[in-house]
């Protein structure tokens, strides 16, 4: 190998002989440059200087990971494989002789180690915040089955894996093939969760069981490894029996001194306000001194970061907050340079056919198929059915980011060679891929909601019993959505059954939570319980005021926002409700102003639109001034079709409640006057009952079309309290020909929307039905 001075950050080269070289840096080393038009003669240029380098480097992976990452994201490839891709490309472009001057010149000899020291610091934060995240507690409460499939797959795994090495012994690297067997023998929780949070299924029932089976797997991996290494790079048995010892002492005593540190900060903070920066950057820095602790224990760098991790409580307000600051840095900006990194030191140039390298394949070969039969074995011996066992078994053998890790840290100690730091580098990129296009092909989350059967409020029978699912996000839903609940007005010839489901969002934590909160007693432990407590009482008091005829039970879930309709429409599913309660995005004040606008709000909203298994309601507040007159005026907008019957069995259900006054205003085509007499024979049964009831006032208003629609709504939203419309999604009619084109907001529908704008100054609350779509 020759070098050329002019293509290194050195001074001199001087060759030692065959194989070695010495080399000469400037000290102080050249950190910055003088610019391009600097002094020539100080040397200090900026390809000769290590900092514009280094960031002339981050600029060109950071454009190629993004060009990869559009070209991937349409095939459904995982995220870290267009940065391997990225890699690829700059390590082929070596070998371009019209490039290699360039590449060089962009990446001169010496820079390499540079880089990959700096990007690692990406891999340990990455750690560090899945530690963070991973709420260690749950191993004691994981089911039977989390720990039937993770043990199962790991015990088959590794001692089929150990096959060839016993049929074929002369062909076995002894290091080389123990690397390969545990590096793809084990399963990483945070590999599983990014590769759950890719797919959007971590809120799953699947998801949560892979999440659960794949903590454990890593808890007893991590024991594995840590044993495995240290009997490799320790031959001494002594010696080896004190690293273990230590491994085992520094795993006791960090969260032992650490925990009560985290959680007299928490303690300390006062509540809804943030923690102080100071604690943050303390906890930042004792992630690099325990890893250099974890160093002088002959241990990896990252096991301090990852230790420390699980000593910080989950969750709000400090786990999110170290999540927050951290995820940038680390998981978008350093994270992709040490993969990218990583496959620049791969060497590709070897011979496929050889011994080792079919020998190792083989290896990984019957490692997965092991890891993959015993996973679907044994969850289908846990009664799951056959395509979500076999989906299971595919998720818990993904690899990613940390098996890369690992392998460089390998690579590092001089415990497996270049083929097969290659051949590891490989694999991982093709099964990752195998798996998440499987995956995708083969799990639909949303597939249990088709096929189910009809459930609104038109087709219950008459006095039974009402489900309503309500959805609270923030706390200024609680009050509309029992007030709607009285309009309701359940008794006990018409009970209501309540369902609250407190909606959370996901923040400094991986597992999806959900929480029954009529078992709190045995819940107790979750910390998330207490962001309920509001939620609990106000519907308990609803419960006390309306005896005999209410039912409530009350639930907190804890996900990411994008899934959390996976949620609503579950629960909706299992406790048979005929109609969920939504909220509207955004919060009108009396005066027009908007007082709250949430997009994660409205995603929900529509999501569970889509997919809800049953009648769905948005409820559209402003901030309403306390009102004089006890009676509450109920209008309803009835032009015909399925939501608008939806909306007259709700207006059914309030005539019986003497503290209300309806009027259905029944909007008809002007020129069909002469059908009308036809028009009320076919009229709806539920219609005829809601017209002759007592404290109800009907009202047929004849339009020509939407132009006048809007001039009768606009004169009359100013004399009623509350509005029931039907969104009528997809239904085309004379009534709105044109409001449809001035709709803001879709999930409201066109009538909805209108009487929702925030140019009415009024105090009126609406809400929009839509009847369960077909799937």
């Amino acid at each position: 190998m020759n070098f050329n001075v002019n293509e290194t950050l050195f001074r001199t080269i001087t060759q030692y002989n065959d194989t070695s070289y010495t080399v000469c840096y400037v000290a102080p080393p050249r950190t910055v440059s003088d610019g391009i038009w600097g002094d020539p003669n100080s040397g200090r240029t900026p390809l000769k200087s290590f900092f514009p380098i280094f960031q002339l480097q981050i600029l060109i992976i950071f454009a190629l990971t993004q060009i990869c990452r559009c070209i991937t994201k349409p095939l459904g490839l995982p995220v870290f494989i267009s940065q391997t891709m990225a890699g690829l490309i700059l390590a082929g472009s070596f070998e371009l002789a019209p490039l290699q001057n360039y590449m060089k010149m962009l990446f001169p000899f010496g820079s390499h180690d540079i880089i990959s020291s700096i990007s690692s610091i990406g891999l340990v934060f990455f750690i560090f915040i899945n530690g963070v995240q991973m709420d260690f507690s749950i191993i004691t409460r994981t089911g039977n089955k989390a720990w039937a499939i993770s043990m199962t797959g790991l015990v088959a795994s590794i001692l089929l894996g150990l096959t060839p090495i016993a049929f074929f012994p002369n062909k076995a690297h002894i290091t080389d093939t123990y690397v390969t067997l545990a590096l793809h023998s084990l399963t990483s929780f945070p590999v599983v969760a990014s590769f759950l949070n890719e797919l959007k299924i971590q809120n799953s029932e699947l998801g949560r069981l892979a999440l659960s089976s794949a903590l454990v797997s890593d808890v007893l991996t991590t024991i594995v490894a840590s044993i495995g290494v240290a009997a490799m790079t320790t031959p001494n048995v002594r010696v080896m029996a004190t690293d273990l010892l230590s491994l085992f002492l520094f795993v006791l005593f960090v969260p032992i001194i650490f925990r009560p540190m985290m959680l007299w900060i928490i303690k300390h903070t006062p509540e809804g306000r943030p923690v102080n920066d100071g604690y943050i950057y303390v906890i930042i820095s004792m992630v690099f001194v325990l890893g250099k602790v974890s160093v002088e224990l002959n241990h990896e760098f990252v096991l301090g970061a990852f230790i420390l991790g699980l000593s910080v409580p989950e969750g709000p307000p400090l786990g999110s907050a170290l999540v927050k600051k951290l995820q940038f840095f680390s998981n978008t900006f350093l994270l992709p340079i040490f993969v990218t990194t990583a496959m620049l030191r791969a060497d590709f140039k070897m011979d496929y056919s050889s011994s080792t390298v079919l020998f190792n394949g083989l290896v990984i070969l019957i490692t997965h198929l092991a890891k993959i039969m015993g996973c679907f074995l044994s969850a289908l011996f846990c009664h799951m059915p056959v395509i979500d066992a076999f989906t299971l078994a595919l998720i818990m053998n993904t690899k990613g980011i940390v098996e890369i890790g690992s392998l460089c840290a390998f690579y590092d100690n001089n415990l497996i060679d270049s083929k097969t730091y290659a051949m590891i580098m490989i694999s991982v990129m093709v099964i990752a891929s195998i798996m998440q296009l499987s995956i995708k092909f083969l799990y639909d989350p949303s597939r249990k909601y088709a096929g189910y059967q009809k459930r609104n409020i038109i087709s219950l029978r008459p006095n039974s019993v009402l489900r309503i699912l309500v959805a609270i996000y923030k706390p200024n839903h609680i009050t509309p959505s029992i007030d709607f609940l009285d309009i309701c007005h359940p008794t006990t010839e018409q009970p209501i059954t309540v369902d609250a489901l407190h909606l959370i969002d996901l923040v400094g934590r991986v597992l999806p939570v959900f929480i029954t909160n009529g078992l709190q007693k045995q819940t107790s432990s979750i910390g998330p319980c207490r962001y309920s407590d509001n939620v609990i009482l106000a519907f308990d008091m609803f419960r006390h005021d309306n005896p005999n005829a209410t039912s409530v039970f009350t639930y907190t879930a804890i996900s990411p926002p994008d899934l959390m309709y996976e949620n609503v429409c579950t629960l909706a599913l299992d406790k048979v409700a005929s109609m969920i309660i939504l909220h509207f995005h955004q919060r009108w004040s009396s005066d027009g102003g908007v007082e709250s606008d949430d997009k994660n709000l409205r995603l929900l909203n529509c999501k569970v639109l889509e997919t809800a298994p049953c009648t769905v309601g948005i409820l559209v507040t402003r901030a309403s001034q306390p009102r004089k007159d006890p009676c509450t005026k109920l209008a309803i907008i009835y032009l015909g079709g399925a939501d608008d019957e939806e909306v007259l069995c709700l207006a059914k259900r309030a005539t019986v409640n003497p503290n209300i006054s309806i009027v259905v205003y029944h909007l008809v085509v002007k020129h069909q006057i002469p059908e009308l007499e036809d028009l009320m024979v076919m009229e709806h049964e539920v219609l005829q009952e809601v017209k002759y009831a007592q404290n109800v006032k009907y009202e047929e208003v004849f339009v020509k079309g939407g132009s006048d629609t809007a001039v009768f709504l606009r004169d009359i939203v100013h004399a009623h309290d509350f509005f029931i419309v039907g969104r009528r999604h997809g239904i085309n009619d004379s009534q709105t020909t044109g409001l449809t084109d001035w709709s803001e907001f879709p999930e409201l529908g066109a009538i909805g929307d209108f009487l929702s704008s925030p140019d009415f100054k009024c105090d009126a609350s609406v809400l929009v039905v839509q009847q369960q779509l077909s799937h």
